[in-house]
């Protein structure tokens, strides 16, 4: 461990004098790891000695403990060489922590050591009420995410916060998180649009409610009340129309329907259904003031279809380079495939790097895919997962490509004119995709570039590699005056497997406590609570194992004030029964004792 620790010399030199004892203890930690210790825990725990379980704060501070215990049990005096006394103590590993803790995400709120983190949604740079009620529940960090808005949004978003700041007396980090590459499904071509109107029915069938329609001109003048349809007609059609009088026309599946006019206003008129029509852009309506005047007008168009392509386990899918319209599957009269669906990729470069085997998926994992075939314009790939019924692809879905070296930099031009802003405004910088040591190094140089002060940067781990390169970057980062990670567990479960994402999480946190750099739990914490109202206990549970990391970070909804009490409250009991990996043993408060034997 030693030995190890001091070799990578230069890497050490680089260190930011905030985290040179930080970066010796991470290289110990990971020397020690190199080795299953399996088999020695259970004989060290057996002699009632520490089995190294809860080290990483302070490697080689407890194995020197460790090796002195067992010499003394042995009658033997040992001393660890002076070259060899750990830099880092058991209370200087907690210290490192809190200093770095708090210097990334500000004092801890009285009675809670986890910081609470919140996306704030685009209201949040109008409604200064929002922006106080979060910080009156908790919120100790409010993240700003680049992927939305521009830059004059972010900065009334922050100048309601200081105004909050100010009423409330409680300091508030801003964050502000870099989009990064965002590799997406292209468009999708519209489906022919189809429009249903009904009128109301009770159990038996029997209308007790006309289906209200509005006609407009092309000017689209939006309905003066509810209705169950809207449509545009031409403008001297519409003039004509009376009160009373009949509309007919003939729909998509052939059948003979009649409207009423009952209302005529400027803008618009109101007609009424009492039976169910189906209408498709183009539909003539006929309106015949007398028996010989028949005045016709073709509906314009209506709403889309559901641009979504179905997709079920065996199909083959083509994955074009070019951003043209995604198509469904064209089928003979027979209704076998002749051409498999289509759809683009927003970022085709990624191409260069796939091969076939590779795995790729969809829409957050709900789709998955194997490459059959890689090809100068298209991947063909064929699906492997998908729900029952078929899954439904749509435009603008995330692709993860977990087995490819895709060799994109975290940083896009749009990320680099953003941090223009972020390094005046933001106390923090979220990194994006950040998947190797040199993504690292760009945001750093970026940010020496723009001068000035010096944001806290915090690498969001969620891609395979980003996984595997953590120590690496994170050794990278500790030249900063300070850093922080992010379990992004969104993304992450995709490239790692929804089954192995508690095992990575478990690692990510380690490593970086050996780092003695502050981990933000994100993604999904209570999200049902937070859009419905309503938490579901599965993540109530989730929730309470977010007190391992030094901070939980919650994503906007309606019922976002809801989240953060909730979260307030969840970590608050939390922190006195755990602490990292160390169970804290308060008195159990049961409601009974075991009886006395009789």
């Amino acid at each position: 461990m030693v030995d190890e620790a001091t070799a990578p010399k230069a890497a050490l030199d680089a260190v930011h004098p905030n985290y040179r004892e930080s970066a010796r203890n991470l290289l110990h930690y990971l020397s020690l790891r190199r080795h299953d210790l399996r088999p020695l825990q259970l004989r060290l725990a057996a002699l009632g000695l520490s089995s190294l379980g809860r080290a990483e704060s302070h490697v080689l501070a407890t194995v020197d403990a460790v090796l002195e215990a067992l010499h003394r049990l042995a009658g033997r005096s040992w001393q660890p060489p002076s070259h060899e006394s750990p830099s880092v103590d058991f209370t200087d590993g907690g210290r490192l922590l809190a200093e770095h803790t708090e210097a990334l995400l500000g004092v801890a709120t009285p009675g809670r050591g986890v910081r609470i983190m919140v996306t704030v949604p685009s209201e949040a740079a109008r409604e200064y009420t929002l922006v106080r009620d979060l910080l009156l529940r908790g919120m100790d960090c409010m993240r700003i995410n680049c992927a939305h808005d521009d830059a004059a949004t972010w900065l009334r978003m922050t100048e309601r916060l200081r105004q909050a700041k100010r009423s409330v007396g409680r300091e508030c980090r801003v964050v502000m998180d870099l989009a990064g590459p965002k590799l997406r499904t292209g468009p999708i071509a519209p489906e022919l649009a189809v429009l249903r109107v009904r009128p109301r029915r009770n159990t038996y069938g029997h209308v007790i409610a006309p289906a209200r329609i509005w006609l407009t001109d092309t000017r689209c003048s939006p309905p003066p009340s509810p209705a169950d349809a809207c449509m545009t007609v031409p403008a001297e059609w519409l003039a004509r129309l009376q009160n009373g009088e009949r509309l007919d026309f003939t729909d998509a599946r052939e059948s003979t329907r009649t409207w009423v006019v009952v209302d005529v206003a400027d803008d618009g008129c109101w007609a009424e259904a009492t039976k169910t029509a189906y209408l498709v852009p183009g539909t003539v309506l006929h309106h015949r003031p007398t028996k010989s005047d028949d005045h016709a007008a073709p509906i314009g168009a209506l709403p889309g279809g559901d641009c979504a392509l179905v997709l079920q386990v065996g199909d083959l899918l083509i994955v074009t380079r070019d951003l043209a319209p995604g198509r469904p599957a064209t089928r003979d009269s027979a209704a076998l495939v002749l051409t498999p669906p289509t759809i683009g990729c927003t970022i085709p470069e990624v191409f260069e790097n796939v091969k076939a085997g590779d795995t790729i998926w969809f829409d957050d994992g709900k789709i998955g895919a194997v490459v059959d075939q890689v090809n100068a314009d298209h991947v063909i790939v064929r699906i492997s997962h998908a729900p029952l019924a078929g899954g439904k692809l749509r435009a603008d879905k995330g692709i993860n490509l977990p087995d490819s070296e895709i060799q994109l930099s975290a940083m896009t031009a749009k990320d680099i004119e953003d941090l223009t802003f972020a390094a005046k405004h933001a106390d923090v910088v979220e990194l994006s995709f950040a998947n190797t040591a040199r993504d690292v190094e760009l945001l750093q140089e970026h940010l020496k570039r723009l001068g000035g002060r010096e944001p806290a940067i915090v690498l969001k781990i969620e891609t395979r590699r980003g996984f595997e390169n953590l120590p690496e970057m994170l050794l990278t980062a500790m030249r900063w005056p300070c850093c922080g990670v992010m379990i992004a567990r969104g993304d992450l479960a995709v490239e790692c497997g929804f089954e192995r994402l508690a095992e990575v999480q478990e690692e990510i946190l380690w490593i970086s406590e050996a780092a003695h750099a502050p981990v933000i739990w994100a993604t999904q914490v209570l999200e049902t609570l937070a859009k419905t109202g309503m938490p579901s206990r599965a993540e109530i549970t989730d929730a309470a194992m977010g007190d391992r990391a030094e901070c939980v970070m919650l994503n906007k909804g309606p019922h976002i004030l809801s989240a953060v009490r909730a979260l307030d409250d969840i970590l608050r009991r939390m922190q006195t029964h755990q602490t990292k990996k160390r169970a804290m043993l308060r008195e159990l408060r049961l409601a009974h004792v075991l009886p006395a034997d009789r």
